[in-house]
Formats: C-alpha cells, structure tokens, sequence
C-alpha cells in the first residue's frame, strides 16, 4: 500500500492556467470520502483532524489535508479540497464539505444523504434512485466504508452517523457538465470508480493509449483489446485469457487514437470492449467519447430497439431519454438485453470499418454495468486489401 498527501488550491478567475502533463489527481468521492472520515473522526476524538487517511476504491491508502473541521456537540463539520491534477476538470478546486450527524440509539448505520452543490436524480437510467443524490454507487460504498472505520466506536456501541456531503459552488460547476441534460440537477455527481482522476481530456493520456499499442507491437504481439475502462479491460481479459496482458489497452475516450496507432502498426485483431454509453458513441462514429464532447444518438438508439422488436411505446421513451443507459435497463427486463447489445456492436463495427478499413478482424464485446459480458460479435477481415494502401494515418490530428 502506498500513502500520498493531497493538498489542493481553489483556482480563481483571473489566476494562471494550470499546467497540462500527466500528473494525477483525485475524485469528487475520494474527497468525500476524506471529508466524512475527518468528521467522523472529530466526533470520535472530540476534534476535526488537519489530515486523515483515506482508503480509496483501488484500495490506495492516501493521506488528505483537511481544511474548515469542526465539532458542535453530536455534530462535525470537515472540508476536503479536490485537486483534479493536471485534468481540465469543472470540479477542480470544490470544497467536498461533510457534515457527520451522531444519532444514538440509531442501530449503527451509517446513513449519506446529498446536501446543496451535489447534483438531484431526475429521470431514470443512470443506476440511482430517481430523487436520490447523485453519489454514484462505488463512491457511495467507499464513503461509507471509511465512515465505518473512522466512526468504529461509535457505531459498535449502537449509534449511527448520518452523513450529508455538500459542494458549495456545486449548482455552477455542473453547468459545465452535461448533468442537467441527463436528469441530474441543482448540482455535481459525486464520481470515481477508483479515486484517481488521470488527464483524460489532455494529450498526456492519448500519448499513453499509442504507447501502449506501440509497446504491444514491439512484443511481436498482433492483437489488441482496446478497452473504454478498468471494469470493460477486467471483462476482457476474463473474455480472452490466452491474449497476453500487453494485448490489453484502455484507450479512455479516444478511439481514434487508438485505431489509427493499431493500424499504423499492422494489428491484425482488433478487439473493442464497452458499456451501452460508449459502445454507442463508437457507433456514431465519434473519435473522442467524452460526456463533454457530444451526447449519444439517441435516433441510433431507437433504430437498434426497432430493430429487435421493442414495443412502440418503450421506443419513444428510449427515443427521449438522455441516455443510453436508460434503453439499456429498458429492454433487459424485457429479455432483449443480449439483442440489443448485439444490434449495437454490429453498428459499432459497421462505423469503425468505415472510419479506419484494414485487413484487420474486428470484434466488439458489449459489457454490463458491473462488468460482465452481454455478446460477442466478430467480423472477419475483408477480402482483397492490402496493408500497403492504408494511408500513413496521424494518431494526433483533428
């Protein structure tokens, strides 16, 4: 295990841009979650601590300051300031602020709630409670679970802690973002399935998706698993165990990157794996699948749910929801999930057979939201085209 401090700086208008590289940052939950341990451990100890460790999703051990912390009697009050590293990200600078409530007698739970800044579920289809906070599920087990262990005394003698996570500033931040338009309003989500926030919209993480490939070439390997994240690269390599690991690339949000690199080096297999949102922006044939860049066709969406059979009324639901997620839930409990992943991987190699021909196999594995595999499906290599015609394509051009 490694330990880490964290301190970040609100940036101001008017301050200068931050330098763009590779360096990490953290999640709007791992601040949470460091917020609500410092408080928490102020009801303990009687005071808010200046830092507190924190365990992450990945299980990195991470040491946060912590700015703000009080405790008023069976209250506790604890700021953590998120540094987004070098991510262009809308949140960097929020103060994740937690107020820990001790409720004695309460059957020793610990109990999250959303306070103003931290966005309000409105429609369905992201995975949470409609009317719920927008505490995405990993970090709302990691808050939890660091709560429990601060709080441990406390909660083995019956109380329970009841924790409110509030952003102030939060209701601007997430007019940067695309929240409003998937149903989450009046502020952020609170995000991060590991902790760590890497410059995903910087060239730093599209350099590291060619090097990779680059790298697993120079193996003498001619097969690449181009993953959209942690859970979709876990589901391959369980998919395709005989496939070195080198094999294996998350390629983030940049496809184009990714593709072009693979052809540039004579990949003779190429393999995608994704969810429902990104498999779908792949469909549409968008090089870069950042929530930021551009929503998902939800006309595509409706054409694969004709296409299998799903009744009219649903089709016009899917038809005006914000995501893709939403079609997905749908039609799964209608027994169509396997269908409908298959009509959107086959749209998927359709536009990337358009976009970057080869001689290539391709195929495209659709997974679940906890990283299962759904289907399958595989296309061979066209007949009668060379390598040798392929244009010397740029990674790195618009």
């Amino acid at each position: 295990m490694t330990a880490g401090h964290a301190v970040a700086e609100k940036i101001r208008k008017g301050d200068p841009k931050r330098d763009r590289g590779n360096r990490s940052g953290f999640s709007t939950g791992a601040n949470s979650a460091a917020a609500a341990a410092a408080a928490t451990l102020g009801l303990v100890r009687g005071a808010v601590p200046d830092t507190v460790e924190c365990v992450l999703p990945n299980t990195r051990i991470v040491r946060f300051a912590i700015a703000d912390g009080c405790v008023d009697g069976d209250r506790a009050h604890a700021v953590s300031i998120k540094d987004a590293g070098d991510d262009p990200d809308a949140t960097h600078g929020a103060h994740l602020t937690a107020d820990v409530r001790r409720i004695p007698g309460g059957g020793g739970e610990v109990i999250l709630k959303g306070g103003p800044g931290v966005g309000v579920v409105t429609k369905p289809g992201l995975g949470l409670e409609v009317g719920g906070p927008a505490i995405n599920p990993v970090p709302r087990t990691n808050i939890a679970a660091n709560v429990a262990a601060a709080g441990k005394p406390l909660l083995a003698a019956g109380d329970s802690l009841e924790v409110t996570i509030s952003v102030p500033g939060g209701e601007e931040m997430a007019k940067k973002t695309l929240n409003a338009r998937l149903g989450i309003l009046g502020g952020i989500s609170i995000l991060g399935t590991t902790g760590i926030v890497r410059p995903y919209s910087t060239a730093a993480f599209r350099a590291s998706v060619i090097q990779a490939v680059d790298v697993a070439a120079n193996q003498g390997h001619s097969s690449v698993v181009f993953t959209t994240g942690g859970r979709t690269e876990k589901c391959a390599m369980r998919e395709f165990p005989a496939l070195d690991e080198a094999c294996f690339v998350q390629m983030g949000d940049f496809v184009k990157a990714a593709f072009t690199t693979a052809l540039k080096q004579r990949m003779r297999h190429i393999i995608v794996g994704a969810m429902v949102g990104k498999l779908t922006k792949i469909a549409q044939g968008l090089s870069v699948t950042h929530a930021w860049r551009e929503e998902v066709d939800r006309e595509l969406i409706a054409g694969a749910a004709i296409e299998i059979g799903a009744p009219p009324p649903l089709v016009e639901e899917i038809r005006a929801a914000e995501t893709a997620r939403f079609a997905a839930e749908k039609l799964d409990e209608l027994g169509l999930a396997v269908a409908f992943h298959r009509a959107l991987a086959k749209r998927a190699i359709a536009s990337l057979r358009q976009r970057y021909p080869g001689r290539h196999t391709l195929s495209v594995m659709a997974c679940n939201f906890e990283g299962k595999p759904i289907v399958t499906v595989h296309d061979d290599a066209p007949a009668g085209m060379d390598y040798a015609t392929l244009p010397d394509t740029d990674p790195d051009a618009d």
